[in-house]
Protein backbone atom coordinates (compact mmCIF):
# COMPACT_ATOMS: atom_id res chain seq x y z
CA UNK A 1 0.00 0.00 0.00
CA UNK A 2 3.14 2.40 0.94
CA UNK A 3 4.09 1.70 -2.52
CA UNK A 4 1.23 2.69 -4.57
CA UNK A 5 0.14 5.54 -2.37
CA UNK A 6 3.78 7.17 -3.03
CA UNK A 7 3.43 6.72 -6.87
CA UNK A 8 -0.25 8.47 -7.19
CA UNK A 9 0.95 12.00 -6.50
CA UNK A 10 -1.60 14.56 -6.61
CA UNK A 11 -1.07 16.39 -10.67
CA UNK A 12 -0.36 19.65 -8.87
CA UNK A 13 2.59 18.14 -7.07
CA UNK A 14 5.88 18.25 -9.28
CA UNK A 15 4.39 20.96 -11.17
CA UNK A 16 7.54 23.59 -10.93
CA UNK A 17 5.26 26.75 -12.00
CA UNK A 18 3.59 26.12 -8.76
CA UNK A 19 6.77 25.45 -6.97
CA UNK A 20 7.94 29.03 -8.34
CA UNK A 21 4.90 30.08 -6.74
CA UNK A 22 5.09 29.09 -3.10
CA UNK A 23 9.24 29.70 -3.35
CA UNK A 24 8.05 33.24 -4.07
CA UNK A 25 5.44 33.33 -1.46
CA UNK A 26 7.75 32.11 1.09
CA UNK A 27 10.67 34.44 0.29
CA UNK A 28 8.12 37.28 1.24
CA UNK A 29 7.53 35.94 4.32
CA UNK A 30 11.04 35.48 5.37
CA UNK A 31 11.70 39.21 3.89
CA UNK A 32 8.90 40.38 6.57
CA UNK A 33 10.66 39.26 9.00
CA UNK A 34 13.45 40.62 9.16
CA UNK A 35 11.79 43.98 11.41
CA UNK A 36 11.16 41.12 14.34
CA UNK A 37 13.83 40.78 16.30
CA UNK A 38 12.86 41.40 19.79
CA UNK A 39 10.15 42.25 21.85
CA UNK A 40 8.55 45.39 21.56
CA UNK A 41 5.90 47.74 23.24
CA UNK A 42 2.10 48.46 22.11
CA UNK A 43 1.54 50.44 19.89
CA UNK A 44 -0.41 53.67 21.47
CA UNK A 45 -2.36 54.56 18.28
CA UNK A 46 -3.60 51.08 18.22
CA UNK A 47 -5.15 51.17 21.39
CA UNK A 48 -8.41 51.80 20.67
CA UNK A 49 -9.18 49.27 17.67
CA UNK A 50 -7.18 46.56 19.71
CA UNK A 51 -9.58 47.40 22.76
CA UNK A 52 -12.69 47.11 21.01
CA UNK A 53 -11.33 43.63 19.28
CA UNK A 54 -11.23 42.57 22.78
CA UNK A 55 -14.38 43.53 23.08
CA UNK A 56 -15.92 41.80 20.64
CA UNK A 57 -13.16 38.29 21.38
CA UNK A 58 -15.49 38.38 25.24
CA UNK A 59 -18.88 39.64 23.54
CA UNK A 60 -19.04 36.08 21.46
CA UNK A 61 -17.14 34.09 23.80
CA UNK A 62 -18.83 35.00 26.96
CA UNK A 63 -15.58 36.17 28.77
CA UNK A 64 -12.29 37.30 27.30
CA UNK A 65 -9.18 35.43 27.36
CA UNK A 66 -6.95 34.93 30.07
CA UNK A 67 -4.49 37.42 28.62
CA UNK A 68 -5.28 39.54 26.45
CA UNK A 69 -4.10 37.44 22.95
CA UNK A 70 -5.06 38.54 19.12
CA UNK A 71 -2.60 37.82 16.69
CA UNK A 72 -1.76 40.19 13.60
CA UNK A 73 -0.85 36.59 11.80
CA UNK A 74 2.82 37.61 11.61
CA UNK A 75 5.63 36.10 13.63
CA UNK A 76 9.35 35.47 13.10
CA UNK A 77 10.06 32.15 15.15
CA UNK A 78 9.84 32.65 18.85
CA UNK A 79 8.49 36.23 18.36
CA UNK A 80 4.89 36.91 17.68
CA UNK A 81 3.04 40.11 16.47
CA UNK A 82 -0.45 41.16 18.17
CA UNK A 83 -2.84 43.49 16.75
CA UNK A 84 -1.55 46.44 19.64
CA UNK A 85 1.55 46.18 17.51
CA UNK A 86 3.36 44.50 20.54
CA UNK A 87 5.76 42.05 20.05
CA UNK A 88 6.26 39.20 22.77
CA UNK A 89 8.17 36.06 23.25
CA UNK A 90 5.95 33.05 23.09
CA UNK A 91 6.47 30.89 25.36
CA UNK A 92 3.82 29.19 25.64
CA UNK A 93 3.11 28.00 22.00
CA UNK A 94 -0.91 27.66 22.38
CA UNK A 95 0.19 25.42 25.35
CA UNK A 96 3.06 23.25 23.02
CA UNK A 97 1.14 23.13 19.39
CA UNK A 98 3.29 25.27 17.44
CA UNK A 99 6.39 23.60 18.06
CA UNK A 100 8.18 25.45 14.98
CA UNK A 101 6.86 29.11 16.70
CA UNK A 102 5.55 31.68 13.86
CA UNK A 103 6.07 31.66 10.59
CA UNK A 104 8.43 29.01 10.13
CA UNK A 105 9.29 29.00 6.32
CA UNK A 106 8.98 25.00 6.19
CA UNK A 107 5.99 25.24 7.72
CA UNK A 108 4.40 27.95 5.63
CA UNK A 109 5.53 26.01 2.35
CA UNK A 110 4.19 22.51 3.84
CA UNK A 111 0.17 24.51 4.54
CA UNK A 112 0.95 26.34 0.93
CA UNK A 113 1.26 22.65 -0.85
CA UNK A 114 -1.70 21.46 1.32
CA UNK A 115 -3.48 24.49 -0.05
CA UNK A 116 -3.58 22.26 -3.19
CA UNK A 117 -5.60 19.63 -2.56
CA UNK A 118 -9.19 19.13 -3.19
CA UNK A 119 -9.85 18.77 0.15
CA UNK A 120 -9.68 21.27 3.06
CA UNK A 121 -11.08 18.55 5.49
CA UNK A 122 -10.62 15.08 5.72
CA UNK A 123 -12.04 12.39 7.53
CA UNK A 124 -13.10 8.50 7.65
CA UNK A 125 -14.88 8.46 4.62
CA UNK A 126 -12.71 10.52 2.38
CA UNK A 127 -9.31 10.60 3.08
CA UNK A 128 -6.34 11.32 0.63
CA UNK A 129 -3.15 9.98 1.14
CA UNK A 130 -1.90 12.24 3.59
CA UNK A 131 -3.51 10.75 6.12
CA UNK A 132 -2.78 7.07 5.57
CA UNK A 133 1.21 8.75 5.20
CA UNK A 134 0.42 10.32 8.87
CA UNK A 135 -0.69 7.30 10.14
CA UNK A 136 2.09 5.31 8.64
CA UNK A 137 4.77 7.27 9.89
CA UNK A 138 3.71 7.34 13.95
CA UNK A 139 3.60 3.35 13.59
CA UNK A 140 6.61 2.91 11.98
CA UNK A 141 8.73 5.53 14.49
CA UNK A 142 6.78 3.38 17.20
CA UNK A 143 8.04 -0.08 15.99
CA UNK A 144 11.20 0.87 16.78
CA UNK A 145 11.26 0.55 20.06
CA UNK A 146 7.53 -0.68 21.20
CA UNK A 147 5.03 -3.21 20.18
CA UNK A 148 2.57 -0.36 18.62
CA UNK A 149 1.15 -1.60 15.67
CA UNK A 150 -2.01 0.58 14.51
CA UNK A 151 -3.06 4.18 14.23
CA UNK A 152 -6.36 5.77 14.73
CA UNK A 153 -6.19 9.82 14.08
CA UNK A 154 -8.29 12.41 15.13
CA UNK A 155 -8.21 16.36 15.22
CA UNK A 156 -7.89 16.63 19.43
CA UNK A 157 -5.84 15.83 21.86
CA UNK A 158 -9.29 15.03 23.85
CA UNK A 159 -10.43 13.00 21.36
CA UNK A 160 -7.59 10.92 20.77
CA UNK A 161 -8.09 10.51 24.74
CA UNK A 162 -11.61 9.58 24.39
CA UNK A 163 -10.34 6.57 21.76
CA UNK A 164 -7.33 5.29 23.92
CA UNK A 165 -10.21 4.91 27.06
CA UNK A 166 -12.40 3.42 24.50
CA UNK A 167 -10.06 0.92 23.32
CA UNK A 168 -9.07 -0.10 26.65
CA UNK A 169 -12.67 -0.68 27.82
CA UNK A 170 -13.50 -2.54 25.18
CA UNK A 171 -10.40 -4.54 25.52
CA UNK A 172 -11.22 -5.39 29.38
CA UNK A 173 -14.63 -6.42 28.66
CA UNK A 174 -16.14 -3.11 29.67
CA UNK A 175 -14.37 -2.84 33.33
CA UNK A 176 -15.79 1.12 34.31
CA UNK A 177 -13.10 1.93 36.64
CA UNK A 178 -9.14 3.83 35.37
CA UNK A 179 -6.42 4.72 37.40
CA UNK A 180 -4.80 7.79 36.83
CA UNK A 181 -2.30 9.69 38.85
CA UNK A 182 -3.16 12.85 40.89
CA UNK A 183 -2.58 16.23 39.56
CA UNK A 184 -3.23 14.68 36.33
CA UNK A 185 -5.07 16.98 32.98
CA UNK A 186 -7.27 14.58 30.22
CA UNK A 187 -8.47 16.82 28.33
CA UNK A 188 -12.28 18.79 28.66
CA UNK A 189 -14.63 16.12 27.55
CA UNK A 190 -17.41 15.17 29.97
CA UNK A 191 -15.36 11.79 30.29
CA UNK A 192 -11.70 13.45 30.59
CA UNK A 193 -12.53 16.52 32.59
CA UNK A 194 -13.66 13.21 35.30
CA UNK A 195 -10.43 11.83 34.91
CA UNK A 196 -8.64 14.80 35.13
CA UNK A 197 -7.58 16.32 38.78
CA UNK A 198 -8.38 19.40 38.71
CA UNK A 199 -12.06 20.27 40.58
CA UNK A 200 -12.81 23.77 38.60
CA UNK A 201 -12.46 21.73 35.24
CA UNK A 202 -16.29 19.77 36.11
CA UNK A 203 -18.00 21.83 38.37
CA UNK A 204 -21.34 21.44 37.44
CA UNK A 205 -20.62 18.33 35.62
CA UNK A 206 -22.51 14.81 36.62
CA UNK A 207 -19.91 12.42 38.20
CA UNK A 208 -20.38 8.99 36.17
CA UNK A 209 -16.65 7.67 35.90
CA UNK A 210 -15.01 6.44 38.69
CA UNK A 211 -11.59 7.24 39.14
CA UNK A 212 -8.39 5.92 41.26
CA UNK A 213 -5.86 8.49 41.75
CA UNK A 214 -2.35 7.25 42.80
CA UNK A 215 0.34 9.34 43.96
CA UNK A 216 2.95 10.41 41.32
CA UNK A 217 6.86 10.07 42.04
CA UNK A 218 8.02 12.13 45.35
CA UNK A 219 11.27 12.94 44.74
CA UNK A 220 12.33 13.62 48.29
CA UNK A 221 11.06 10.38 49.32
CA UNK A 222 13.12 8.47 46.35
CA UNK A 223 13.11 4.77 46.23
CA UNK A 224 10.23 5.26 49.61
CA UNK A 225 8.02 6.80 46.81
CA UNK A 226 7.62 4.10 44.69
CA UNK A 227 7.49 1.57 47.17
CA UNK A 228 4.03 3.52 48.62
CA UNK A 229 2.91 3.85 45.15
CA UNK A 230 3.10 0.36 44.35
CA UNK A 231 1.52 -0.77 47.52
CA UNK A 232 -1.61 2.03 46.75
CA UNK A 233 -2.33 0.18 43.22
CA UNK A 234 -1.66 -3.29 44.51
CA UNK A 235 -4.55 -1.90 47.40
CA UNK A 236 -7.05 -0.54 44.38
CA UNK A 237 -6.48 -4.24 42.32
CA UNK A 238 -7.41 -6.01 45.48
CA UNK A 239 -10.54 -3.29 46.36
CA UNK A 240 -11.72 -3.37 42.92
CA UNK A 241 -10.34 -6.94 40.76
CA UNK A 242 -11.04 -7.06 37.16
CA UNK A 243 -12.98 -3.94 37.03
CA UNK A 244 -10.23 -1.81 35.92
CA UNK A 245 -9.91 -0.80 32.00
CA UNK A 246 -6.92 0.98 32.25
CA UNK A 247 -4.09 2.49 34.12
CA UNK A 248 -3.25 6.22 32.01
CA UNK A 249 0.09 7.87 32.74
CA UNK A 250 1.36 11.32 32.09
CA UNK A 251 5.58 10.01 31.85
CA UNK A 252 5.94 13.72 31.62
CA UNK A 253 2.90 15.34 33.81
CA UNK A 254 2.54 18.56 32.00
CA UNK A 255 -0.93 20.71 33.97
CA UNK A 256 0.25 18.98 37.29
CA UNK A 257 3.43 20.45 37.19
CA UNK A 258 6.22 19.23 34.57
CA UNK A 259 6.69 16.78 36.91
CA UNK A 260 9.09 14.01 36.13
CA UNK A 261 10.15 10.31 37.39
CA UNK A 262 12.48 7.57 36.71
CA UNK A 263 12.43 4.52 34.36
CA UNK A 264 12.28 1.90 37.65
CA UNK A 265 8.87 4.31 38.83
CA UNK A 266 7.00 3.12 36.01
CA UNK A 267 8.07 -0.21 35.54
CA UNK A 268 6.72 -0.94 39.19
CA UNK A 269 4.04 0.03 38.50
CA UNK A 270 3.19 -1.37 34.75
CA UNK A 271 4.78 -4.82 35.37
CA UNK A 272 1.50 -4.60 38.56
CA UNK A 273 -0.63 -4.03 35.99
CA UNK A 274 0.43 -6.45 33.55
CA UNK A 275 0.45 -9.16 36.26
CA UNK A 276 -3.42 -7.99 37.27
CA UNK A 277 -4.28 -7.43 33.44
CA UNK A 278 -4.75 -4.21 33.39
CA UNK A 279 -3.82 -2.50 30.11
CA UNK A 280 -0.99 0.69 30.09
CA UNK A 281 -2.26 3.79 28.57
CA UNK A 282 0.77 6.30 27.86
CA UNK A 283 -0.71 9.85 27.57
CA UNK A 284 1.59 11.87 25.23
CA UNK A 285 -0.32 14.62 23.67
CA UNK A 286 1.99 17.05 25.65
CA UNK A 287 5.22 15.46 25.88
CA UNK A 288 5.34 14.09 22.54
CA UNK A 289 8.18 15.23 20.58
CA UNK A 290 9.18 17.63 23.70
CA UNK A 291 11.54 15.18 25.47
CA UNK A 292 15.00 13.62 24.37
CA UNK A 293 13.17 11.27 22.08
CA UNK A 294 9.75 11.65 19.74
CA UNK A 295 7.90 9.30 22.39
CA UNK A 296 8.95 9.96 26.18
CA UNK A 297 8.00 5.67 26.51
CA UNK A 298 11.30 5.60 24.36
CA UNK A 299 13.17 7.90 26.38
CA UNK A 300 12.42 5.55 28.97
CA UNK A 301 12.59 2.40 27.92
CA UNK A 302 9.17 1.33 27.83
CA UNK A 303 7.96 0.49 24.98
CA UNK A 304 7.31 -3.06 25.70
CA UNK A 305 4.88 -1.68 28.49
CA UNK A 306 2.42 0.45 27.02
CA UNK A 307 -0.58 -0.94 25.24
CA UNK A 308 -2.49 2.16 24.15
CA UNK A 309 -0.37 5.91 23.60
CA UNK A 310 -2.28 8.83 22.72
CA UNK A 311 -0.04 11.99 21.19
CA UNK A 312 -0.87 15.16 19.68
CA UNK A 313 -0.24 18.87 19.78
CA UNK A 314 3.13 18.91 18.05
CA UNK A 315 2.37 16.83 15.39
CA UNK A 316 -0.57 18.95 14.25
CA UNK A 317 -3.35 16.29 13.28
CA UNK A 318 -3.30 13.98 16.76
CA UNK A 319 -3.51 10.05 17.15
CA UNK A 320 -3.64 6.92 18.76
CA UNK A 321 -1.59 4.45 18.61
CA UNK A 322 -2.72 0.72 19.84
CA UNK A 323 -0.67 -2.63 19.62
CA UNK A 324 -2.20 -5.56 17.70
CA UNK A 325 -3.73 -7.22 20.33
CA UNK A 326 -5.30 -4.07 21.60
CA UNK A 327 -7.01 -3.14 17.97
CA UNK A 328 -10.44 -2.48 18.70
CA UNK A 329 -13.68 -3.79 16.93
CA UNK A 330 -15.07 -2.41 13.57
CA UNK A 331 -17.44 0.31 14.90
CA UNK A 332 -15.85 1.84 17.73
CA UNK A 333 -13.46 4.29 16.44
CA UNK A 334 -14.42 6.77 13.40
CA UNK A 335 -15.09 10.53 12.98
CA UNK A 336 -15.92 12.77 10.32
CA UNK A 337 -13.27 14.59 10.78
CA UNK A 338 -9.84 13.16 11.17
CA UNK A 339 -7.72 16.54 10.43
CA UNK A 340 -7.29 18.96 8.00
CA UNK A 341 -5.23 18.52 4.84
CA UNK A 342 -3.09 21.89 6.19
CA UNK A 343 -2.54 19.72 9.58
CA UNK A 344 -1.32 16.48 7.78
CA UNK A 345 1.06 18.53 5.89
CA UNK A 346 2.36 20.82 8.69
CA UNK A 347 2.44 17.76 11.14
CA UNK A 348 4.25 16.05 8.80
CA UNK A 349 6.87 18.51 8.02
CA UNK A 350 7.51 18.97 11.32
CA UNK A 351 7.45 15.15 12.39
CA UNK A 352 10.77 14.42 9.51
CA UNK A 353 12.54 17.80 10.91
CA UNK A 354 12.53 16.57 14.32
CA UNK A 355 13.36 12.98 13.57
CA UNK A 356 16.10 14.21 10.84
CA UNK A 357 17.25 17.44 12.38
CA UNK A 358 19.57 16.30 15.18
CA UNK A 359 17.39 17.10 18.14
CA UNK A 360 16.75 13.97 19.84
CA UNK A 361 19.76 12.10 22.24
CA UNK A 362 21.45 13.41 24.93
CA UNK A 363 23.20 16.09 22.88
CA UNK A 364 20.20 16.98 20.56
CA UNK A 365 18.55 20.13 20.27
CA UNK A 366 16.13 19.53 22.75
CA UNK A 367 18.18 18.76 25.65
CA UNK A 368 20.91 21.78 24.38
CA UNK A 369 17.29 24.38 24.53
CA UNK A 370 16.79 22.86 27.98
CA UNK A 371 20.18 23.01 29.33
CA UNK A 372 20.67 26.26 28.39
CA UNK A 373 16.92 27.32 30.19
CA UNK A 374 18.55 25.75 33.47
CA UNK A 375 21.51 28.13 33.17
CA UNK A 376 19.64 31.14 32.41
CA UNK A 377 16.83 30.26 35.18
CA UNK A 378 19.30 28.95 37.95
CA UNK A 379 21.73 32.15 37.24
CA UNK A 380 18.48 34.04 37.80
CA UNK A 381 17.77 32.38 41.34
CA UNK A 382 21.16 32.84 42.67
CA UNK A 383 21.65 36.53 41.64
CA UNK A 384 17.81 37.16 43.08
CA UNK A 385 17.34 34.59 46.17
CA UNK A 386 14.65 36.81 47.20
CA UNK A 387 12.33 36.40 44.79
CA UNK A 388 12.91 32.55 44.95
CA UNK A 389 12.48 31.52 48.85
CA UNK A 390 12.03 27.83 50.00
CA UNK A 391 9.60 25.97 48.60
CA UNK A 392 7.33 23.21 50.23
CA UNK A 393 4.97 20.98 48.42
CA UNK A 394 1.24 20.09 49.68
CA UNK A 395 2.42 19.20 53.52
CA UNK A 396 4.47 21.58 53.93
CA UNK A 397 8.07 19.71 53.52
CA UNK A 398 10.76 21.98 51.76
CA UNK A 399 13.11 20.90 49.08
CA UNK A 400 10.88 21.23 45.95
CA UNK A 401 13.61 22.40 43.12
CA UNK A 402 12.76 25.94 41.78
CA UNK A 403 13.76 25.07 38.17
CA UNK A 404 12.39 21.91 36.83
CA UNK A 405 11.11 20.25 33.54
CA UNK A 406 12.93 17.77 30.62
CA UNK A 407 13.42 18.92 27.25
CA UNK A 408 10.41 21.54 25.49
CA UNK A 409 9.20 21.80 29.06
CA UNK A 410 10.82 24.29 31.59
CA UNK A 411 9.29 25.30 34.82
CA UNK A 412 10.46 27.80 37.22
CA UNK A 413 8.92 28.12 40.99
CA UNK A 414 9.30 32.04 42.52
CA UNK A 415 7.73 33.44 45.23
CA UNK A 416 7.72 29.68 46.83
CA UNK A 417 4.91 28.83 44.38
CA UNK A 418 2.14 31.38 45.58
CA UNK A 419 -0.70 31.40 42.90
CA UNK A 420 -1.61 34.85 43.22
CA UNK A 421 1.43 36.04 42.80
CA UNK A 422 2.71 34.25 40.02
CA UNK A 423 -0.37 34.91 38.19
CA UNK A 424 -0.10 38.56 38.51
CA UNK A 425 3.73 37.93 37.28
CA UNK A 426 2.58 36.33 34.80
CA UNK A 427 0.52 39.22 33.26
CA UNK A 428 3.40 41.79 33.60
CA UNK A 429 5.84 39.23 31.87
CA UNK A 430 2.90 39.42 29.27
CA UNK A 431 3.21 43.37 29.31
CA UNK A 432 6.87 43.41 29.19
CA UNK A 433 7.63 41.05 25.94
CA UNK A 434 7.38 37.01 27.21
CA UNK A 435 3.98 35.12 27.17
CA UNK A 436 4.32 32.00 30.07
CA UNK A 437 1.33 30.46 31.70
CA UNK A 438 1.31 28.27 34.97
CA UNK A 439 1.64 24.60 36.18
CA UNK A 440 1.28 22.76 39.22
CA UNK A 441 -1.68 22.22 41.84
CA UNK A 442 0.37 23.67 44.81
CA UNK A 443 3.29 25.14 44.43
CA UNK A 444 2.46 26.70 41.58
CA UNK A 445 5.22 27.44 38.92
CA UNK A 446 5.55 29.50 36.00
CA UNK A 447 5.34 26.94 32.37
CA UNK A 448 7.17 27.29 29.33
CA UNK A 449 7.09 25.20 26.27
CA UNK A 450 9.26 27.35 24.14
CA UNK A 451 9.00 26.21 20.51
CA UNK A 452 11.89 24.47 20.09
CA UNK A 453 11.71 23.56 16.47
CA UNK A 454 13.56 27.05 15.86
CA UNK A 455 14.39 28.21 19.06
CA UNK A 456 17.76 28.56 19.72
CA UNK A 457 19.46 28.57 23.03
CA UNK A 458 21.30 32.28 23.02
CA UNK A 459 17.48 33.24 22.61
CA UNK A 460 16.59 32.78 26.06
CA UNK A 461 18.91 35.55 27.41
CA UNK A 462 16.21 38.17 26.22
CA UNK A 463 13.56 35.67 27.59
CA UNK A 464 15.27 35.88 30.72
CA UNK A 465 16.38 39.40 30.50
CA UNK A 466 12.64 40.40 30.52
CA UNK A 467 11.48 38.25 33.50
CA UNK A 468 14.14 40.01 35.76
CA UNK A 469 13.31 43.34 34.50
CA UNK A 470 9.49 42.78 35.15
CA UNK A 471 10.31 40.99 38.72
CA UNK A 472 12.50 44.03 39.90
CA UNK A 473 9.13 46.22 39.03
CA UNK A 474 6.84 43.96 40.77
Amino acid sequence: MTDAISHLPSPLAGDPQVQQSIDAIVARVRAAQAALTGARAADPARKAAFDAAMKRTADVRGRGPIMPYLGTGHGNGPLVELLDGSVKWDMLNGIGVHMFGHGDPRMVAAALRAGLSDLCMQGNLTSNQDSVAFGEFLVGEARKSSRLAHCFVSNSGCMVNEAALKVCMQKTGGAPRIIAFQDCFMGRSITMSQIGDTAAYRQGLPLSTLVDYMPFYDPLLGARSIEMAVWHLKQYIHRYPGQHACFVMELVQGEGGFNTAPREFFVALMETCKAAGIPVWDDEVQSFGRTESMFAFERLGLGDYVDVVSLGKMSQACACLMTADMNPKPGLLSGTFTASTSAFQVGMEALRTMRDGGYYGPEGRNAKLHAAFRRHAEALVAKRPEWFPEVKDQFGRPGIAKVGGTGGMCRLTPYGGDKDRIMKLLHAMFEDGVMAFYCGHGPYHIRMLPPVGVMQPEQWAPVFEIIERTMSKM
